[in-house]
Order: structure tokens, then C-alpha cells, then sequence
């Protein structure tokens, strides 16, 4: 994740960005909606938005052209959902971008769609299917961010392969190298990102239970994760 600055080809980097806007547009809306709905829930927003920053700047060389890092969405995702996600990932990453030299403003919408858009989506929707078929809470938010996570850097790998395919083996030949050497990094921290993710959880809800029992997160079970 966090491809640096001018290495996609311009017109993948317009393509991702063009591919991205919408979801930043509902997201922003979303977002709006939920805060004039519930405007107590901005303090935690605020919590899941530093989350993300802090978790996605500890960033480790890997693939040339990008880096491995926990991702930090699963949590926000879970809280409010994975449209909330699509501008706060913006906000992070732009400031990544300008101020800590950690991607790139013209890899923006590629690193938008995969850390803010992919990554929370996948992480709400294998939440819920874990809570439909009634596991328990904690396995459930493990699962949703740690494999959340690596649903991001699958994305990349794709987003690497799509714009430098192998020149004998096409887009596959290219995904899979980018995919074998982007896991060595990303798998333990994905795995450390989910064990993270539940003691948050779990934290938050021994001391804000009052403002988080109106959440989906908590909806079936009001305790400890």
C-alpha cells in the first residue's frame, strides 16, 4: 500500500482516482448524515480517524514503489460503517502524502481505493457474515480486520500488476510476485492488526458502553468483545 509518488503510469493513477471519486462523495454524505443524526459519536469518530493515521504511518519497506503497514479502517468500519471510512482515509492519506512523504498526490486515488475503500468494505461485510452465522463478537472483529487488511494489499499487488504486467508471464506472472512478496510483511501484520483491533473494541466498550450500545457492532452482544 502507500504506492509512492509518480510511480503508476498517468493513466492508471487518473483511472484509480476517477474510480475513487464516487465513494468519496456517498462517504462524505454518509458521514454528514450520521454526525447530524447522532453529534455525540464525534468524539469516537475522531478516535477511529487518529486510529488509522497512526496505525498506516508505521510504515516497512517492501515491494519497490510501496511499503507494508497495518491499515487501521477495520475499527471505523465496524463503528460506522465502510462509507465513513472513504473520507477519512482521504484526509490521512493527503496528509501522509504532503507533510510525511508516504505516498504520493497523484497515487492518491490508487491508495484510496485500495487502504479506504476495499479494506473496509470487505472488513463490514465478513463482520456481518461472521454475526449472522453467530460467532462470537471477538473471532468476528479479528477476522473482519485482520483480513480487511489483507484484502488492501491484495488490491495493490493488483494495482502493481495491472500497471507493470511480466513481460513473459502477462498480469498473473506479475500478481503473484508482487502478492508472494508483499505477504512475507503483511500477514503478521494483519494478524497483529486484527489482536489490536479487538482489545480496542474491547476497551471501548468497558468505557464508553452508553455511547457505542446504539451501534451495529454491539447490537446482538452489549459487552466485551
Amino acid at each position: 500500500m502507500h504506492i509512492m509518488e509518480g510511480f503508476l503510469p498517468v493513466e492508471h493513477a487518473l483511472g484509480w482516482s476517477l474510480a475513487s471519486a464516487p465513494f468519496v462523495a456517498w462517504g462524505v454524505h454518509s458521514m454528514h448524515r450520521q454526525m447530524q443524526t447522532r453529534p455525540e459519536q464525534r468524539m469516537l469518530l475522531g478516535i477511529s480517524a487518529a486510529f488509522v493515521f497512526v496505525l498506516s504511518a508505521l510504515k516497512l519497506p517492501s515491494v519497490t514503489g510501496s511499503c507494508s503497514h497495518p491499515t487501521g479502517v477495520g475499527l471505523g468500519a465496524l463503528l460506522f460503517g465502510p462509507l465513513a471510512m472513504v473520507p477519512v482515509g482521504l484526509v490521512v492519506l493527503l496528509f501522509q502524502a504532503l507533510l510525511l512523504a508516504h505516498g504520493g498526490v497523484t497515487t492518491l486515488g490508487a491508495n484510496l481505493f485500495s487502504l479506504a475503500i476495499v479494506g473496509p468494505f470487505v472488513a463490514t461485510a465478513l463482520f456481518r457474515l461472521g454475526r449472522r452465522f453467530g460467532l462470537p463478537l471477538a473471532g468476528c472483529v479479528f477476522a473482519a480486520a485482520c483480513l480487511g487488511d489483507l484484502s488492501t494489499y491484495l488490491t495493490t499487488s493488483i494495482q502493481l500488476a495491472w500497471a507493470f504486467p511480466d513481460p513473459a508471464g502477462g498480469f498473473l506472472a506479475s500478481l503473484a510476485k508482487f502478492g508472494g512478496i508483499f505477504a512475507i510483511t503483511q500477514i503478521p501484520l494483519a494478524i497483529s492488526e486484527g489482536l489490536l483491533t479487538v482489545l480496542v473494541v474491547n476497551a471501548l466498550a468497558r468505557f464508553n458502553a452508553e455511547e457505542l450500545k446504539r451501534l451495529p457492532l454491539f447490537a446482538r452482544q452489549g459487552g466485551r468483545a
